[in-house]
């Protein structure tokens, strides 16, 4: 499924894969007092702040958590000295994460599986969305999945997340990939503007992009996030081998992005104001809609869940997949650690 999309990563797993940077931090709004009080408890790490690079790959609600925690200064309040990279493709995000270019990724698990398979040893420590958070738009023609057959499907990449939501959908529909077009588009909101064009005839967008089509009168043929099977969508994930020599940092990351899906999802101001800085939207209703969604989808406490629908999704293409266990790609063991001792039920009051 991803053979073309990985065929060029590892040929450039020691080239530098450079993102932009994104937009410098603004001074974070003050927390409300139940936010400052949830997130006292945390002791800064004695010694200089560890360096990390964290790379987000979609411009899409989905990332919320990583741009709250990093407005709200929750990174530096865990000692670590965190720059945000945005490289818009999975697969040039995994060749930059094997590279040591950068030591976290958003990623799906379908870019883990395929990515292990070829000899990496990537984990995914955090559940982020583990439902596919995409919904197919259509011309207004289409109303059905059988008029998709001999059309043109938009997504951002091969082997993308986009591209994963697009074969699973038409899975679901009993309908092969060869039945239609895919057209790669590069980014998300791209897909919206060759809708509004006529160059594509569906496409698979994330919110708020689902939202501002729906608006401009496209059809929203499935929405996986309430529709679909429980899956991977979105996780952090990092090399086995930084895993094991910095399990520290890695704990303080995790700790500081499940601060920010928290302020996210309980301080909607805040978002808001994150969510316009970083999907470049200014329309309120765009943006509250994302809020809304995203508030529901994002995973806390953030257990990667859905990995054995995505291995045997992938094994009915590649029987390879057969000699992978979910322990070959998830190390879900500091969030089992913070869970235990009650972190989450701190962080939410419960």
């Amino acid at each position: 499924m991803r053979s073309i999309a990985f065929a060029s990563v590892f040929a450039v797993l020691v080239a530098a894969c450079g993102g932009a940077a994104a937009p410098s931090a603004a001074p974070s709004k003050s927390a409300a007092p139940s936010v400052a009080a949830a997130t006292s408890a945390a002791s800064p790490t004695p010694g200089p702040a560890a360096k990390v690079k964290f790379n987000w790959t979609a411009v899409s609600g989905a990332s919320s958590g990583l741009w709250t925690a990093y407005e709200a200064g929750y990174f530096k309040d865990e000692n670590l000295d965190v720059t945000l990279e945005h490289i818009p493709s999975s697969s040039r995000a995994v060749a930059a994460l094997l590279a040591g270019d950068i030591q976290f990724t958003h990623l799906d698990g379908e870019v883990d599986i395929d990515a292990d398979l070829k000899g990496a040893d990537i984990r995914m420590v955090y559940g982020i969305t583990n439902r596919l958070v995409f919904s197919v738009m259509t011309q207004p023609s289409i109303t059905s999945p059988d008029q998709l057959k001999g059309k043109r499907l938009g997504i951002t990449r091969a082997g993308s997340s986009t591209d994963t939501a697009a074969r699973l959908a038409l899975d679901m529909w009993h309908l092969k990939p060869t039945d239609v077009t895919f057209v790669p588009l590069t980014e998300v909101p791209a897909i919206f503007t060759g809708l509004s064009a006529k160059q594509i005839d569906a496409g698979v967008v994330s919110p708020p992009t689902n939202y501002r089509a729906k608006v401009a009168g496209f059809h929203e043929l499935l929405n996986l996030a309430t529709d679909g099977p429980q899956w991977p969508s979105v996780g952090i994930g990092t090399t086995e081998k930084y895993l094991k020599a910095n399990p520290d940092v890695v704990k303080r990351v995790i700790m500081a992005y499940s601060k920010g899906v928290w302020r996210f999802k309980t301080d909607k101001a805040f978002a808001l104001t994150v969510l316009q800085k970083y999907l470049k939207v200014s329309d309120q209703a765009v943006l509250t809609n994302t809020w809304e969604q995203f508030s529901k989808y994002l995973a806390e406490p953030p257990y990667v869940l859905g990995m054995d629908n995505t291995l045997k999704e992938v094994a009915k293409t590649n029987p390879s997949v057969s000699k992978l266990k979910t322990s070959d790609l998830i190390d879900d063991s500091i969030v089992k650690q913070l869970d235990d001792s009650g972190f989450y039920k701190q962080l939410y009051g419960k």
